[in-house]
């Protein structure tokens, strides 16, 4: 087949997709496929575009895929694209994507995940990987995440949305259970989240966290074991335990190497596993999701587990979680790729 990866984009998680889509690309070309790896937001800025030659090349945008320990300065990657166009597209990405059988999505956060990448492809005849335009809004909105769950009887912690629109005097009074969690709503790898433990805290994690969002979301905090659960085709993978040498798995913990243990399967009481199991098919239904995607756990006193979130389009390196999983489950790391193919095609 000939398949586009796109990664890249503008969002926070801009390196790790860049990481994420390099590997995809490479699996898939050790199966055979003509795979033409692009940046979603610089296109192709060369002179010579012939879409037939790009695949016959197996053209690749990457020479070296690293993953910072802070995120990457977006700004700075808008001066860097030669046309300084407003639109979101890079040249010729719609076109390479028109030309192949499917476009795998490696992007991550932002627009590639929030399901605007998906409808525009979509509008356009194009077939991509993963769920469609409304699951990823839905998914990617912590704050929509959250009534959804509350109203399907998912295990969540309390929580309350606030409103940028709505910021002025008096307005953060009403939350007075610390420690808590603050997250900016659409923002992905943990960036701009922080755990506060006072008043003085939490007002200066809330504005921070707003500098990403216009809307954030505030979590009782729940001390526990963190897990999660990828679900492909419907169906749960094995749990895998994440425990980082240091602090909670943030942006630094999730993609530096050595920084965080993982362990797949879990070490679990088999009962509490499957629960955890069936409880992310839930998620992942009520949510409208579609082919794949990543659901995220807190273990905390008593054997109670809180579902937290769900990734619709997680890391696919393949030390990222759902390719541990997969493989715990006896899918190789190419398999997985071509599966995720597979099953796109028909939804």
């Amino acid at each position: 087949m000939k398949i586009v990866v796109l990664a890249g984009g503008l969002s926070s998680e801009r390196d790790v997709s860049i990481l994420s889509g390099s590997k995809v690309a490479q699996a898939l070309r050790t199966k055979g496929h003509q795979v033409v790896l692009i940046d979603v937001y610089m296109g192709y800025e060369g002179d010579d575009f012939d879409a037939d030659r790009l695949f016959a090349e197996n053209y690749d945008f990457v020479t070296d895929a690293v993953i910072e320990t802070e995120a990457p300065d977006i700004e700075a990657i808008r001066k860097l694209r030669r046309n300084q166009s407003d639109c979101y597209f890079g040249d010729h990405v719609l076109e390479l994507c028109r030309a192949a059988d499917i476009t795998f999505l490696g992007l991550h956060g932002g627009e590639g995940e929030d399901g605007t990448v998906q409808a525009a492809l979509q509008l356009n005849g194009v077939k991509y990987t993963g769920s469609d335009h409304l699951g990823s809004a839905i998914a990617m909105h912590k704050g929509v995440t959250k009534g959804v769950f509350l109203n399907s009887n998912v295990p969540t912690p309390p929580s309350r949305l606030y409103k940028r629109e709505f910021m002025g005097r008096g307005y953060l009074d009403d939350w007075n259970d610390f420690p808590c969690v603050v997250k900016p709503c659409s923002a992905g790898s943990s960036v701009g989240v922080q755990i506060v433990s006072d008043r003085e805290q939490f007002v200066a994690a809330v504005g921070a966290a707003f500098r990403y969002d216009d809307d954030v979301l505030v979590e009782k905090y729940i001390k526990g074991r963190e897990f999660s659960v990828g679900v492909l085709g419907g169906k749960a993978l094995p749990v895998i335990e994440i425990i980082p040498r240091d602090g909670w798995y943030d942006y630094e913990n999730k993609y530096q190497e050595g920084a965080t243990e993982e362990i797949c399967p879990a070490e679990l009481d088999p009962v509490i596993a499957e629960r955890m199991q069936r409880e992310a098919e839930h998620a992942f239904e009520v949510l409208r999701l579609k082919v794949y995607g990543r659901v995220d756990f807190l273990l905390g006193d008593r054997n109670q587990f809180y579902c937290l979130e769900a990734n619709t389009l997680p890391g696919m390196t393949p030390m990222s979680l759902l390719p541990q999983e997969a493989a715990a489950a006896g899918i190789s790391y190419p398999d997985l790729c071509e599966k995720i193919i597979e099953l796109s095609l028909k939804k």
